[in-house]
C-alpha cells in the first residue's frame, strides 16, 4: 500500500494528470462551459417555479403563467443539452488523455531492460496498461467535472438561497458542517479502501494471468484443487477490500439522506411559522424554491462523495501508472554509430557479468569470433551460455570489460541499428497470435510474402508450410499453440533467415524437436549459417561438429577452446561431455 494512502487528495500527481489535458484544450473549455451552463438552468428552475407560485398562481394571472411556463421548457431543454455535452466531452477528454497516457507507458515499457521483466508480474503490468488506464480515464468522465459541476450548482444554490429569504438559507447553512465533516471522513476512508482495492486486483490478475499460461503444469502435477483454494483465499482478500467500500457507503448515504430530510423538514415547519405569523404572503413558492435548492445542495454534496471515490480510485491508479513511467530502467541509448551492414567479427574483453549484484554470472571471459566463422559455445546448464547472447544483444549492461562489433564498443552503436544486425533463434520460440507470413515479418512492410516464400525454399521450410491450411496466411493462435515445438523452431529460423543479419545465434535451437524437425533444422542451418558470422549454443554436441571454433564453459569461466577434433584430443572437459553423449552411440 502507499504510503500516502491515507491523503485525502494528492494535488501534485493530479497536476500531472492535468498536464495531460493540454493539447485538448478545446474540449476542456466546452465541458468547463457545459459545467457552468448546468449549474445556472439548474438554479434558474427553482427560480422560474417560485414565480410560477407567487406571482402567476396566486395572482391567477393565465398569460404570466404560459409564459413562465414556456420559460421553465427552455430552462429544462438547454439543461439537457448542456448535460448531453458534459457528458459527451468530458468522456472525451478521458478517452482522448488515457490513449496518450497508454502509448507513453507501452513506449516505456519497450524500452525497459530485461531485468525490469525478470523482476515484474506480467499481471500487473497488464492491470496498469489496460485495467488502471480505465480508472484514470474515469477522473475525467465521472469525477473531476463532475464534481466541479456539482460545486457550481451547490455556490449558486447558495447564493440564490440568501437572495430569496436569508433566514431560511441559514436554517440550511446550519446543518451543512454536520454532511460535510461526514463527507470528509468518508473521502479518507474511501482513500485507504480503494488503494487496498487495486492492490487486490493487481494480485488477483497476477494470479489468474500465471495459472492460465500455465496450465499445463497445473494440470500434469494435479494441483487443481490446491490452485482452486489459492484462488479462492486470493477472491477473499478482494471481496474483502471491496465489502469495505460498501460498507463505508451503506453508512454514509443514508446519513446523508436524513440530514436532508430534515433540512427539509425544518424549512417547511419555519415557513409554515412566519405564514401562520403574517410575517411574510409568498412563503409558498420560497419554500417549494427552497425544497428544489436543498435538493441542488445536498444531493450534489452526496454525488460529490460518490464520485470522489471514482475520482480517488482514478488516482491511485494514476500513481500506479505513473511509477512505472518514472521508473528508470532503460538501457542507455547514447550510441550514434548507425551502419547499413557489419562484416560480423565479434570480441569479448574480460567481460564480467551478474544478474544480481552480488552473485557475478561471467568472471571476466575473453574470446574472438571472425566475420562469417561459426562458433560454437557449450557447458553445462547455468555456465553462462545464454548470458554471452543476452549481453551481445544490450539486453543487460556488463559489469565491467567490452565487448566490441567491428572493433567497435557496442555502446556506441545506437541500440536499433546494433540490434538489426544480429539475429537469434531461441529454444522457446514466441509466436504472436497471427499468421505465419506475419510472424515471419513481424509485420515489416518491406518483406513482401514472395520474399518471405522464396526464403522459405532456400532453407528447405516451403513444404511444411504449404501443407497448412491457408498455408502462410495459416494463423498459429497465441504463443503458436497449433504447432508442434519443432515447427515453431522452423518458423523462428525462417524469420531469422528473411531479416538478412551480419551476425546469427542459435540458442539451443534443436533441442527438445523431433527427429524429421532436427533434419530440416539442420539442413537449414548450414543455409542460413553460410557467409555469416554464426554463434552456436548447443546441448546436442553432434550439431557443432562442423563449427570452426567450440567454446566450453564452465561456472561463468572459458574452460577449453578449439575446433572438435582439438578438443578430443585434449582429453578434457568436452570429452568427457561428449563421451556422456555420444560414445554408446557411435559403437552401436
Amino acid at each position: 500500500m502507499d504510503k500516502d494512502s491515507g491523503k485525502a487528495f494528492d494535488t501534485k500527481l493530479f497536476k500531472r494528470l492535468m498536464a495531460h489535458t493540454r493539447p485538448y484544450r478545446i474540449t476542456f473549455y466546452g465541458v468547463a462551459l457545459a459545467a457552468i451552463l448546468l449549474s445556472g438552468f439548474a438554479v434558474l428552475s427553482a427560480v422560474l417555479l417560485k414565480l410560477i407560485i407567487d406571482d402567476a398562481v396566486k395572482g391567477s394571472d393565465a398569460q404570466k403563467l404560459l409564459n413562465l411556463t414556456i420559460g421553465m421548457l427552455a430552462v429544462l431543454i438547454g439543461q439537457v443539452v448542456s448535460q448531453l455535452c458534459f457528458n459527451y466531452y468530458a468522456n472525451l477528454l478521458g478517452e482522448s488523455v488515457i490513449r496518450d497516457v497508454r502509448i507513453n507507458l507501452f513506449q516505456k515499457m519497450l524500452g525497459f531492460r530485461m531485468k525490469y521483466f525478470d523482476n515484474s508480474s506480467l499481471g500487473v503490468l497488464v492491470t496498469r496498461a489496460v485495467a488502471d488506464m480505465q480508472r484514470i480515464g474515469e477522473i475525467f468522465s465521472q469525477g473531476f467535472f463532475v464534481i466541479v459541476a456539482d460545486l457550481l450548482k451547490m455556490l449558486v444554490a447558495a447564493a440564490v438561497m440568501l437572495l430569496i429569504n436569508w433566514k431560511l438559507a441559514l436554517i440550511v447553512f446550519a446543518v451543512l458542517p454536520l454532511i460535510l465533516y461526514a463527507t470528509r471522513l468518508f473521502q479518507k476512508a474511501m482513500k485507504v479502501a480503494f488503494t487496498e482495492v487495486r492492490a487486490e486486483v493487481s494480485n488477483l490478475n497476477s494470479f489468474v494471468q500465471e495459472r492460465i499460461t500455465g496450465m499445463r503444469i497445473v494440470q500434469l502435477f494435479t494441483r487443481e484443487k490446491i490452485e482452486s483454494e489459492n484462488f479462492r483465499k486470493i477472491n477473499e482478500k478482494h471481496q474483502n477490500a471491496w465489502l469495505k467500500t460498501v460498507w463505508y457507503n451503506s453508512i454514509f448515504f443514508p446519513i446523508a439522506e436524513i440530514v436532508s430530510s430534515i433540512t427539509v423538514g425544518l424549512v417547511v415547519w419555519y415557513g409554515g411559522l412566519q405564514n401562520v405569523a403574517g410575517i411574510t404572503d409568498d412563503v409558498a413558492g420560497t419554500v417549494f424554491a427552497f425544497i428544489m435548492l436543498i435538493d441542488l445542495l445536498f444531493r450534489p454534496l452526496r454525488q460529490i462523495a460518490d464520485k470522489f471515490n471514482t475520482l480517488q480510485m482514478g488516482m491511485v491508479a494514476a500513481n500506479r501508472v505513473f511509477k512505472i513511467l518514472d521508473t528508470d530502467s532503460t538501457i542507455e541509448d547514447v550510441g550514434t554509430i548507425v551502419k547499413d551492414r557489419v562484416k560480423g567479427d565479434i570480441s569479448f574483453e574480460h567481460v564480467k557479468f551478474g544478474y544480481l549484484e552480488d552473485e557475478e554470472v561471467l568472471h571476466g571471459i575473453s574470446f574472438e569470433v571472425n566475420a562469417g566463422e561459426t562458433v560454437a559455445i557449450v557447458g553445462a546448464t547455468g555456465a553462462g551460455k545464454s548470458t554471452i547472447i543476452n549481453l551481445l544483444n544490450r539486453f543487460y549492461e556488463i559489469n565491467a570489460g567490452t565487448i566490441r562489433v567491428d572493433d567497435t564498443d557496442i555502446k556506441e552503436y545506437k541500440l536499433a541499428s546494433l540490434r538489426s544486425h544480429i539475429a537469434v533463434v531461441l529454444q522457446d520460440v514466441f509466436l504472436f497470435a497471427d499468421t505465419i507470413a506475419n510472424n515471419i515479418s513481424l509485420k515489416d512492410t518491406s518483406v513482401t510474402v514472395s520474399d518471405i516464400e522464396n526464403a522459405a525454399k532456400a532453407i528447405g521450410v516451403d513444404e511444411f508450410i504449404t501443407s497448412l491450411p491457408g498455408g502462410y496466411a495459416y494463423n498459429v493462435k497465441e504463443r503458436g499453440t497449433m504447432l508442434s515445438s519443432g515447427q515453431r523452431q522452423l518458423i523462428a529460423f525462417l524469420r531469422a533467415y528473411v531479416s538478412n543479419p551480419s551476425i546469427l545465434v542459435l540458442d539451443e535451437a534443436t533441442s527438445s524437436v523431433d527427429t524429421y524437425s532436427e533434419q530440416l533444422i539442420q539442413k537449414a542451418t548450414e543455409k542460413i549459417t553460410e557467409g555469416r558470422t554464426s554463434i552456436v549454443i548447443a546441448h546436442r554436441l553432434a550439431t557443432i561438429k562442423k563449427a570452426d571454433r567450440i567454446i566450453v564453459m564452465d561456472a561463468g569461466n572459458i574452460v577449453e577452446m578449439g575446433t572438435h577434433q582439438e578438443l578430443l584430443k585434449k582429453g578434457g572437459y568436452y570429452n568427457n561431455l561428449y563421451e556422456a553423449q555420444f560414445l554408446a552411440e557411435e559403437v552401436v
